[in-house]
């Protein structure tokens, strides 16, 4: 219960979206470096070949320009809003769901794509795409992109499942047991959209157009399934090694994930796989953004550069399992390999619903239910309620 109050302060704190700071010009040209670089990064992001060695893209960075990097880890979206609300920090690697709270906060600054290069090689796809553009202004570079998959436990699904049926609904599993206490949820607001999607397919009638625009019936809906599956979860997940100890030790078989959790796994062995379920998947396209207060703003567009590039691209895919914003990378990266992106769902574009804040005003009905009743009621279904 404690941990339970810790995370419900931690969200509530980060609910609100708006400052009263005002955003830097964009830099018209480039200086020198200063010497450092902080990032709030998602975990997998940035390394430096600790974990291994053959994924570094730090060390040749800081060489090169002379930008000593440090990294904060954030484990949700919240988390990284809140930690950009206290400042201190130069970029951070944020989804849909936390990008345009961070633009309408005034926590990012615009950028200059002319003081970018590789700006001109990122996907069609995603170069204006709605979660970093406003109004045409552009508040940060694409990292990268990829899908909330259903991974499972392969000795307890003798076949891959086709529906998110066996995280929401009490059933027996293939291996005899009931999967009650045996599969998690996501530990994020965001996690109503995917009951909303699953609804989508299963109760047509509600007129779901949009997982993440939804009125008070359809929202209702939502929070009334995902208070049936709360009887089912046996903990709620955003660290990802955590949700990997589970899998291993904890008896845990199926749950959303991210491809970097079922890669690790997979490469130590481990009974595992992962699906796309026929209701789809929602995702994440994470751009990085600089902080409005950055203290080392060309370190920070060095890094945007870096970023950018074929080879960072491919290796960073390669490693948290994702697709690159940049194409290029998809060919000749060794640890990517030819085929890396087509695995990683590089044609699944379209398929996926991507993360976004959810708002009053919508485009597909009139008003909608804003993001700050997702964060106190998903707060409050965690908590039994």
């Amino acid at each position: 219960m404690k941990k339970l109050l810790q995370s419900c302060t931690a969200i509530i704190a980060v609910a609100s979206f708006a400052t009263n700071s005002v955003a830097q010009e964009p830099l018209k040209e480039l200086g020198k470096g200063e010497g450092a670089l902080s990032i709030v990064a998602w975990a997998g992001y940035i390394e430096r070949g600790e974990t291994d060695k053959n994924y570094d893209w730090v060390t040749k960075f800081e060489a090169e320009t002379g930008c000593k990097v440090t990294v904060k880890t954030a484990a949700t979206s919240d988390e990284m809003v809140a930690l950009m609300n206290e400042g201190g920090f130069d970029l951070v690697t944020a989804s849909g769901d936390a990008s345009l709270r961070l633009v309408a906060g005034k926590r990012v600054q615009p950028i200059n794509t002319d003081l970018i290069p590789s700006w001109k090689t990122i996907d069609e796809r995603l170069q204006n795409a709605p979660w970093h553009t406003k109004d045409g202004v552009h508040y940060g570079t694409p990292y990268v992109w990829g899908p909330n998959v259903l991974m499972y436990n392969t000795e307890a699904f003798k076949e891959a499942p086709t529906s998110w049926k066996v995280v929401f609904e009490e059933m027996t599993l293939a291996d005899g047991k009931s999967n009650k206490g045996r599969v998690q949820a996501y530990d994020g607001p965001i996690y109503i959209a995917d009951a909303a999607l699953y609804l989508m397919k299963h109760k047509p009638e509600l007129g779901i157009k949009d997982p993440y625009e939804l009125n008070e019936d359809q929202y209702k809906a939502a929070l009334d399934l995902l208070r049936g599956q709360r009887q089912l979860v046996g903990r709620y997940w955003h660290d990802a090694m955590i949700q990997i100890d589970d899998f291993k030790n904890e008896g845990v078989v199926a749950s959303g994930s991210w491809p970097f959790q079922v890669n690790l796994m997979k490469a130590e062995g481990a009974k595992i796989a992962s699906t796309f379920p026929e209701e789809g998947v929602t995702g994440w396209a994470d751009t990085t953004m600089l902080h409005a207060d950055s203290e080392h703003p060309n370190c920070a567009y060095m890094w945007m550069e870096h970023s950018l590039s074929p080879k960072v691209q491919g290796d960073v895919s390669a490693w948290f399992g994702t697709v690159p914003s940049v194409p290029a990378a998809c060919k000749g990266n060794e640890l990517l390999t030819d085929e890396g992106c087509a695995t990683n769902g590089y044609n699944d574009f379209e398929k996926i619903r991507f993360w976004r804040t959810p708002t009053s005003k919508c485009e597909s009905q009139g008003e909608c239910v804003p993001y700050h009743r997702w964060v106190s009621d998903y707060i409050g279904v965690i908590g039994g309620r």
